[in-house]
């Protein structure tokens, strides 16, 4: 598909890419370890890694894998953590071990983790202590054999990292007790690696490198397979498209969403890895006075977001007073980007907010706005390079620029599929060989796209998805609910929140009984924030609960 509207409003961003310019991201990481060696890779609370540093110690980690847990390519080990050092290393050590990375959110709950241990079958985990009393509940239940644990400031200077382990720990009290048999601490699993004994895995570009879990366009959470071909060609997209605001060695990006999103994990930690660029990790970005302290550090040169943490900054008086004079690009993506931060992110650092747009299942980006973009204008921007967008009706049928139809996307980025659910899969694949998201968009005359609803009832809180099945399976099986529905509702901070409509079974079951259940069994951002008891729900015909009915009431 031609993409004319390129020439006007990025020149120099090629029509299309080579995909197989590597055959896998250990390849393209080498590379940079190699070109980059002595430049910053990462750093955090203190503490900088050298692409030297990240080059010995993934590979230390890497034969750790193979020759002291006997794990072999292809087997999946899960990573659930935030951002800390500890996660590059062991993300990278993996890769280059020929196995899967599943990334966790280490916010789940019990429920949720379970599920997705056993899912994608993960033989190994690699937690922070924080979260090591959630897998304890429910490890037997998984296929689970090893199990490495991390405490936050690890790899933090000493005594830095003694101290902050210990206020964590003992005076924050944010690590609950737990029991894990035989688990290995992870900084001893990395010295006990013997780089000499790492064996160079050969990887082509459309084996899997990542089962990133997602509720798809509906359902229960399943994991997108994204191979090394999706991965490398989005970033060389991505890299490809900010080619013109970028110098190899000398950008430094702010990390703060994590990087188990795959919006972080391949904007930030792949694509700006491959420019040898310094990623700042933020490991708790919702502590936006630490945020902006943080940031005062810095000369920092881009910064990657969703329109929630933008506001949260915004909304900091302290916030004005950050230099910004080094400022040249700032993304958002993840949820829709609001008009008002968006003029609001431009007043105050004399920087535009470009949005971009993108899934899980689509590696992540497939439309981005150009990088000469003055102001905010309400899109989505165009598509990537080798990438074709279009609006499709409900017969699959392609639409003119102006109407109304389902945002569909064929390119290199496009998962293989949903991990063992070829059902689920084929849902998700039209004819032609195109992905629907489950948007309702439209294209105007020049080829920009914009999100005008979304074709199902998912509810986006900060840019995390959340299905209502989901939070209804959950919630129906308190003994005291005979009925519920969820949707969303508007929210200033997070854009949506949950609202839970509840018809009891038991009139003692009050607000307070239900929201701490829900706390039990949901992770924070799927908790309804506002409940509604009815005597009954709208239904249709055939007895379906309309949960449409419910948002226009």
């Amino acid at each position: 598909m031609e993409k004319p509207w390129l020439n006007e409003y990025e020149a120099g961003v090629p029509h299309e890419i080579n995909p197989e310019t590597y055959n896998s991201i250990p390849e393209l990481l080498e590379e940079s370890f190699e070109k980059f060696a002595k430049k910053p890779a990462f750093h955090c609370m203190g503490k900088t890694l050298t692409y030297s540093e990240m080059d010995y110690l993934s590979r230390k980690f890497a034969s750790y894998l193979q020759n002291n847990l006997g794990l072999k390519k292809g087997d999946r080990v899960a990573i659930m953590m935030p951002n800390i050092l500890q996660y590059p290393v062991a993300l990278f050590g993996i890769l280059r071990a020929g196995m899967v990375a599943v990334n966790v959110n280490p916010l789940y709950t019990a429920r949720e983790l379970e599920h997705q241990l056993k899912d994608s079958g993960a033989k190994t985990i690699i937690i922070f202590e924080n979260s090591a009393s959630v897998l304890a509940e429910i490890i037997d239940n998984t296929p689970v054999e090893h199990v490495l644990v991390t405490q936050i400031g690890d790899m933090l200077k000493f005594p830095k990292s003694l101290l902050v382990n210990f206020v964590i720990k003992h005076v924050k009290k944010m690590v609950p007790k737990w029991n894990l048999k035989n688990s290995i601490p992870f900084l001893k699993a990395v010295d006990e690696g013997d780089e000499s004994k790492y064996s160079r895995v050969e990887i082509t570009n459309d084996e899997t490198a990542f089962l990133q879990y997602t509720g798809g366009t509906t359902g229960v959470s399943k994991g997108a397979e994204l191979t090394h071909r999706n991965i490398v060609a989005n970033l060389t997209q991505a890299k490809a498209w900010i080619s013109n605001k970028t110098e190899e060695g000398k950008e430094i990006i702010i990390t703060p969403l994590p990087l188990y999103h795959i919006f972080s994990l391949t904007a930030n930690c792949f694509t700006f890895s491959t420019i040898g660029a310094l990623n700042v990790l933020i490991t708790n970005p919702r502590d936006i006075p630490g945020f902006i302290k943080e940031l005062k550090n810095w000369n920092f040169t881009a910064l990657t977001g969703v329109n929630t943490l933008f506001n949260g900054l915004l909304n900091n008086p302290e916030f004005a007073n950050v230099d910004f004079s080094s400022l040249k690009l700032t993304l958002g993506g993840g949820m829709a980007v609001q008009r008002a931060v968006a003029e609001k992110w431009k007043n105050v650092t004399k920087t535009p907010l470009i949005e971009a747009y993108g899934l899980t299942e689509t590696s992540p980006a497939a439309c981005i706005n150009p990088m000469n973009l003055a102001d905010y204008n309400g899109s989505i921007g165009l598509p990537v390079s080798s990438t074709d967008v279009c609006i499709k009706d409900d017969d699959e049928n392609t639409l003119a620029p102006g109407e109304i139809g389902e945002l569909c996307i064929k390119g290199p980025q496009v998962m293989r599929g949903y991990w063992n659910r070829p059902e689920e899969t084929a849902k998700v694949m039209t004819a032609d060989g195109f992905f629907k998201t489950g948007d309702i968009g439209i294209m105007d005359e020049k080829g920009f796209f914009k999100i005008v609803d979304r074709k199902k009832d998912m509810i986006l809180v900060s840019g995390f998805n959340v299905y209502p099945n989901e939070v209804e399976d959950v919630i129906i099986t308190h003994p005291k609910v005979f009925e519920c529905a969820a949707v969303g509702a508007p929210d200033p901070k997070s854009g949506e929140v949950v609202k839970l409509f509840v018809v009891k079974n038991d009139e003692s079951l009050t607000e307070e009984e239900l929201k701490a259940f829900c706390k039990e069994n949901l992770t924070g951002y799927k908790v309804p924030k506002i409940y509604e008891f009815r005597a009954d729900l709208p239904k249709s015909n055939v007895g379906k609960i309309l949960r449409k009915d419910l948002r226009d009431q």
